[in-house]
């Protein structure tokens, strides 16, 4: 036994003849491929150990990418979302709006936060009354609560920051910022520059406009009508001096959209806040279609300026239904005779009647001739004005009828309220506005636009044929009402007025008034047209709109008297 384990303890040793053989080769062993040198094999042990840290660090590996990938793997897609480069806006300037004397009307409010240079900033308007309708308000730009904004730019909403959006908007710039995964910015770098907006500037004087939405105001609150409107244009340019309505928003408070309760006040108000009336407004005009009507019946030969109509305070014809019974066509008042001048100055009712419809020997124009003439002018049509919303008014005629009254045929006494400006008659204040500016002008009707010089615009017109002395008739006799008619209050000193009022009856049962001044001046070299409206007021309150408008000329003797000359 002991010779069998030393036996084998010599197996493992290395024979001394076997070193003496391979020394002899020894100046021929390539060492570079390991010849001569002594091979051990590697331990069983040694190669389990090192399989065994192979297989740990694997099963390691293949435990951290499934956490990593499948268990937090929504968690680090997130991080990784906010830890890139973002595309931001910069935002451009948008535009200001001034009126005619460089008052600035609309601007921009940057309000830092400390927190982002960029941030978007708000639109500001005038504290000016009278501006709301008139300017409009913006949708400002608008981010989600991650702080990407869905909308990155202002958009006109109403009035001029509509019309003119495209000019006031600019463009915005943009830049790139890396922000790490708590969406603090690492850096950041301009890609291009903002570009601002196009400044407006508005053919309004902002002194005129004031002036006249006070006025409206003030009447409307102490006499209780609903609202009111109001415009004045130049007759030559067709440029907007004033144009507002009452009641007004507020465009600060809409723009930036903060102050819930105002705005939703707004909604609920039963005035209707939103509704421009000068532009949208659709309206009986009574009495102030008078001097169209009467041109008409003067060029079409149907009455002579100085042939009397007998006005005892109304006029009586057969109902179509009840024969044996009068259809009764009242006046306001008992006026004796009257002849176009003073018809148009008192306001005749039956002396309209009967040139417009004809009674007993006197002819009348007939609803045909009315509407041409009516149309000639474009008292209820869309007058082109640069401000969305404009709406078309509406002439009674017999069409009209059959299709609104379901084929109920047309009446001499539908003539006759037609020529007295009420039935189904229905205009905007600013195409009255447009429309005495032809009687002013003697047949020249400007486009209104409320951007000053611009010569688009102005080169809008329409020029309609007029027999100037019969015009001039119907200049007289709108001049007679302020000076003995029914718009004496607008007999100011300093500047000649030439007008003409109106009253509709409006409401269930009539109960209502709107109340209406029509007219221009300088009486002998025509500037400015204008047109005043109270909107539904009571009964009695007729002549209201005409003191309106008396305050605003008296204003304009004393503080725009450069207008007058």
């Amino acid at each position: 036994m002991k010779f069998r384990t030393k036996h084998k303890r010599i197996r493992g040793e290395i024979a001394p003849d076997e070193i003496f053989l391979d020394s002899k080769n020894l100046p021929e062993f390539n060492t570079q491929q390991f010849e001569g040198r002594l091979e051990k094999a590697i331990p069983k042990k040694s190669i389990f150990f090192l399989g065994a840290f192979f297989l740990f660090l694997s099963l390691v590996f293949i435990f951290q990418l499934g956490n990593l990938q499948i268990i937090k793997g929504e968690a680090y897609f997130k991080k990784s979302e906010n830890n890139t480069l973002m595309k931001q806006p910069i935002f451009a300037d948008r535009g200001l709006i001034y009126d005619r004397n460089d008052v600035l009307l609309s601007w921009n409010t940057w309000e830092s936060t400390g927190l982002d240079k960029f941030s978007a900033p708000t639109r500001s308007y005038t504290s000016l009354s009278g501006f709301g309708l008139l300017l409009g308000y913006v949708s400002s730009p608008a981010k989600d609560s991650s702080g990407r904004y869905w909308q990155d730019s202002f958009i006109g909403k109403d009035g001029v920051e509509k019309s003119y959006n495209a000019n006031l908007l600019g463009k915005n710039g943009v830049r790139i910022t890396e922000t790490d995964v708590k969406g603090v910015v690492q850096s950041e770098n301009i890609v291009s520059p903002p570009v601002a907006g196009e400044n407006i500037k508005l053919s309004i004087d902002s002194r005129i406009q004031k002036k006249m939405y006070d006025s409206i105001s003030s009447m409307a609150t102490s006499v209780s009508f609903s609202g009111g409107a109001g415009v004045l244009m130049d007759i030559k340019t067709g440029e907007i001096m004033a144009i507002t309505s009452y009641p007004e928003y507020n465009g600060t408070i809409l723009s930036k959209g903060e102050d819930r309760k105002t705005i939703s006040g707004y909604f609920s108000d039963k005035r209707k806040v939103f509704l421009n009336r000068a532009v949208s407004g659709l309206y009986t005009p009574g009495s102030i279609v008078k001097p169209f009507l009467g041109y008409g019946a003067l060029y079409e030969g149907v009455i002579t300026p100085l042939k009397q109509i007998f006005s005892n305070g109304s006029i009586s014809i057969p109902n179509p239904y009840f024969p044996e019974k009068k259809s009764i066509f009242k006046d306001h008042g008992s006026f004796g005779y009257v002849d176009m001048r003073k018809a148009i100055a008192i306001s005749s009712d039956v002396y309209f009647y009967e040139i417009g419809g004809g009674f007993e020997s006197q002819k009348g124009l007939g609803i045909a001739n009315i509407d041409k003439y009516v149309q000639m002018f474009g008292l209820a049509e869309k007058t082109g004005i640069d401000l969305g919303g404009e709406k078309s008014g509406t002439i009674p005629t017999p069409e009209w009828k059959a299709k609104t009254f379901k084929g109920d045929a047309w009446r001499v006494g539908d003539t006759y309220n037609t020529s007295i400006g009420q039935y189904g008659f229905q205009v905007t204040p600013l195409s009255m506005a447009r429309a005495v500016a032809g009687i002013a002008s003697m047949g020249t009707i400007p486009t209104p636009h409320v951007r000053l010089a611009d010569k688009t615009f102005e080169a809008k017109v329409t020029t309609i044929p007029v027999d100037k002395d019969k015009m001039k008739v119907i200049h007289e006799g709108m001049r007679m009402a302020v000076t003995e008619g029914t718009a004496t209050a607008l007999n100011i000193s300093g500047v000649k007025v030439a007008a003409k009022s109106g009253t509709a009856q409006v409401g269930f049962g009539n109960t209502n008034t709107n109340s209406w001044i029509i007219g221009f001046f300088p009486y002998d070299n025509p500037r400015y047209s204008f047109a005043i409206l109270m909107e539904r007021g009571p009964k009695a309150a007729s002549g209201n709109a005409t003191r309106v408008m008396s305050e605003v000329v008296d204003y304009m003797s004393v503080y725009t008297p450069e207008y007058l000359k």
